[in-house]
């Protein structure tokens, strides 16, 4: 069975979703959950920022936010009995599939529990999946947890 589980949050309903289904399966198989928050600065940088601003306040603010999202997670697993770790990484440009990939394997873990945006068509061709490309280049099993209408379209076959 599994012993330690990735869950990668983004603060999204996915991702949620994905923790809520990690949590089920490490109480079943008493397993550890591995939470991980990527941070893209290139996500927080507008332009107009002198670089001294950025250092001084806009990027110690985006990382305590990610470590607030983190915490905030662990807190809802130890309160369900799940032992929970939290790993805030910091993207230099890399793909976040990637880094999700790699720490997966760093922190020795047998599964990846993900969650899908559900983006069909030009979204998905334009925007990529982060989620296809983890399940493609991971080392270990990649759990994709899909928004809840989109399993319920699927179960009605609509």
């Amino acid at each position: 069975m599994y012993h330690r589980l990735l869950v990668p949050l983004d603060g999204s309903a996915t991702a949620a979703l994905a923790l809520d289904e990690a949590a089920q399966l490490a109480r079943l198989a008493g397993a550890t959950v591995v939470l991980l928050h990527v941070v893209d600065a290139m996500d927080h940088v507008t332009g107009f920022e002198p670089p001294l601003v950025h250092i001084q306040e806009v990027r110690p603010t985006f990382l305590r936010n990610g470590q607030a999202l983190l915490d905030a997670a662990r807190q809802t697993l130890e309160a369900q009995g799940v032992t929970a770790e939290t790993v805030l990484l910091e993207s230099q440009g890399e793909r976040v599939s990637q880094l999700i990939a790699n720490q997966a394997s760093k922190c020795g873990c047998d599964l990846i529990v993900l969650g899908t945006h559900g983006r069909r068509g030009v979204d998905r061709l334009l925007l990529g999946s982060d989620a296809e490309q983890v399940a493609r280049i991971a080392a270990m099993p990649v759990m994709l947890v899909r928004p809840r209408a989109a399993t319920k379209a699927a179960a009605t076959g609509s």
